[in-house]
């Protein structure tokens, strides 16, 4: 457990500074463009500049967070899809990175003292704190985003909002953090589904070289075309479905763990086993 960690605490060290810029970039573009409209907006209540208006969603008579928020959602989402566009590539640059240059690091790791799943379970945790990290600092910069209201908009022209409707009200925040449990679990517990069948394409990929590619395509479509076996038996019409909702989420849970089971097993087997130094 101890090495394990160790492996985790090494990851997130090599992704620190990308991490930071990505909080960075968010916290920016959001602070900057909640700033502007508040400024706009204040202006077009004031008489001062009328055409502000146009820019926005009919201005209250007293500004809330939430009605901010639903007037600045593009840049939330432009942040959002950044950060997903880089972790999305950087699922394949952490096995990658590792092979590049003359003397490939992953021969260091490959004979580091531990076992070699490790390895795969510290990139993979990595990844998904990564994404919870990103997810917990977007909560966090809420309560910062609120008081720039409060420091901008005078009192006589603020009103007050549940935090559960400003949310909503933000199509990038109800994407990225569901309302419900269940929800936020299906979204992530998905992506964690996805990741490792990519990590275990790539190990396919390095295990056999050129025909690994075949074989990581193929294991990629067979996963997705397990996942899908319902809606390809079944279809997507509900009349002919006999099968109660919570039936069918039930199937998609235990077809989306046989996948993640499978890939699990595989990319450790092929780590352990195919990948030499």
């Amino acid at each position: 457990m101890n090495r394990y960690l160790k492996l985790v605490h090494m990851e997130i060290y090599r992704f620190r500074i990308v991490l930071l810029v990505l909080m960075g970039i968010t916290a920016l573009c959001q602070m900057s463009a909640l700033i502007w409209m508040l400024k706009k907006a204040l202006s077009d209540l004031r008489g001062e500049h009328p055409e502000a208006g146009a820019y926005f969603s009919p201005i209250p008579l007293r500004i809330s967070f939430e009605w901010a928020m639903f007037n600045t959602q593009m840049w939330f989402i432009i942040p959002v899809l950044l950060c997903i566009s880089v972790l999305s590539l950087y699922v394949f640059f952490i096995w990658y990175r590792d092979w590049i240059g003359r003397n490939a690091f992953i021969y260091r790791l490959l004979m580091l003292p531990t076992a070699r799943r490790n390895i795969y379970l510290a990139k993979i945790t990595a990844l998904l704190l990564f994404v919870l990290s990103i997810v917990s600092f977007q909560l966090a910069l809420l309560p910062v985003l609120e008081l720039v209201i409060r420091l901008v908009v005078p009192a006589e022209l603020r009103a007050d909002s549940h935090i559960i409707d400003i949310i909503s009200s933000n199509q990038a925040l109800v994407e990225l953090i569901p309302r419900q449990f269940e929800q936020f679990f299906y979204m992530y517990g998905a992506g964690a589904v996805i990741v490792a069948a990519v990590f275990t394409a790539i190990l396919l990929e390095r295990s056999y070289r050129r025909l690994g590619i075949l074989y990581g395509l193929l294991y990629l479509s067979g996963c997705g075309l397990v996942v899908a076996s319902p809606i390809l038996l079944f279809g997507t019409n509900e009349s002919v479905i006999y099968l109660y909702p919570t039936e069918i989420y039930l199937m998609l849970l235990l077809l989306f763990l046989l996948v993640a089971s499978a890939s699990v097993w595989l990319g450790m087997r092929l780590i352990a086993k195919k990948i030499t130094v």
